[in-house]
């Protein structure tokens, strides 16, 4: 198996990931991305994202050459797809847009010959797999004698380059031929277990097990906005709730961002409104939640007096979708602070995992607090929450809308 040349198509936060763990076990591996900043960086031995660990697999693939990028698809054996898919957001529910997938198909059927594998890993609506394996036989391709199968990832990002090895996963075939085969495959990298489907069920597990933890997530969430009513403690409610032995709610934020999360459970909704009420209902209250937590802030914003100016000043400390990753993607604090900004308020960004923003001033946390009027905490960064640190915001009356301070 270890003789089989890899081919990467999207060197993302999973396929750079998954390109350097399989040149680390021993595959030479070829990946392609269409930025040109991550081609030149990772060719360099170098990282364009964050993510523990890594820098040392890719450093140590690239100098032993068992790891080439390129700006172009190359020839392989097993073909890897793990590019974005994101949704239309111009109707009322969200729908799934797969072209990326499809154009990544068209791009490797120049290469795809019999006995090959063609491996989607990227979260897509059921039926993507056929709808691939349609592409390539639009292109030529003589599919009968092409293993193609899905394989959605199940990491955490911060603890990647651990979870691509230690997490169980599914392979899904479009036959069982390929299910056995992309199965073996994956084996030979994964100490967790793999389990075997078909297709259109591992498409669906995927967004299964995304929209169940959304749905937890909501009525975390709807919790808190009843407790703020109330003016009961969320975070103390749930941790004794939690005593209960057959109780376990999660911890309410300031929304669902990343795009797993936020994005999996239209994907059931789009391909079926009538039966997925509870789901789509669970989107529409962690939504609802980031816009709760706008006006929330402009509620406070407007019972302080600044220090100077017109305005005052309110410091947004996260803009990351989760704690201590430089993601942004659908990331619900980054959508509260660029609200806040758009509406013309005066806001400075506490974001320790990223260096710049397009959009926002970026400043340390001394900075911002030692200015600010108004702290909002939006995402629980370890920074935020050393024991000198969470003593001093509490001190400075920080707004706490992820269990921060707790």
């Amino acid at each position: 198996m270890k003789d089989k040349k890899i081919s990467v198509i999207g060197l993302g936060y999973i396929g750079l990931p998954t390109a350097a763990l399989l040149a680390s076990n021993g595959y030479s591996v070829v990946g392609m991305d269409v930025s040109e900043h991550a081609v030149t960086t990772i060719n360099q031995g170098e990282i364009h994202i964050v993510e523990p660990d890594l820098d040392a697999f890719v450093r140590s693939a690239v100098a032993a050459g068992r790891l080439q990028v390129f700006n172009q698809p190359q020839p392989g054996d097993v073909y890897i797809i793990c590019v974005p898919t994101p949704f239309y957001e111009d109707s009322a529910i969200p729908q799934p847009n797969i072209d990326y997938v499809l154009a990544a198909t068209r791009s490797i059927a120049p290469f795809v010959k019999a006995g090959d594998m063609v491996i989607l890993e990227s979260t897509s609506p059921v039926g993507t797999t056929e709808q691939m394996k349609a592409v390539l036989r639009d292109e030529g391709v003589q599919v009968n004698n092409v293993h193609m199968a899905y394989c959605p990832e199940r990491v955490l990002p911060g603890k990647i380059m651990t979870e691509l090895v230690e997490n169980d996963r599914i392979v899904g075939g479009i036959t069982p031929a390929a299910t056995q085969a992309v199965a073996e495959f994956y084996r030979t990298f994964v100490h967790g277990v793999v389990l075997e489907t078909d297709d259109k069920t591992a498409e669906m597990c995927k967004l299964t097990e995304n929209s169940f933890r959304d749905v937890n997530i909501a009525f975390a969430n709807e919790l808190s906005l009843i407790c703020d009513k109330e003016g009961i403690n969320v975070w103390d409610l749930i941790q004794l709730a939690n005593h209960h032995p057959r109780v376990n709610i999660l911890q309410p934020g300031t929304g669902v961002g990343g795009h797993c999360v936020a994005v999996d459970p239209w994907f059931i909704v789009a391909r079926d409104e009538e039966n997925s009420r509870l789901i789509r209902t669970a989107r529409t209250v962690n939504n609802n939640k980031t816009d709760w937590v706008v006006e929330k802030i402009k509620q406070i914003a407007a019972d302080v007096k600044p220090r100077s100016g017109t305005k005052p000043k309110i410091a947004c400390l996260g803009l990351a979708f989760k704690p201590d990753i430089d993601d942004l993607r659908e990331s619900p604090a980054q959508d509260v602070t660029e609200a806040l900004l758009e509406q013309e308020y005066d806001v400075v960004a506490v974001e320790p995992n990223v260096k710049s923003h397009e959009k926002l001033p970026l400043l340390d946390i001394s900075s911002a607090t030692e200015q600010a009027d108004v702290i909002a905490i939006l995402v629980k960064h370890r920074e935020f929450m050393q024991p000198a640190m969470k003593q001093q915001l509490r001190s400075l009356g920080a707004f706490d809308f992820c269990g921060a301070l707790a």
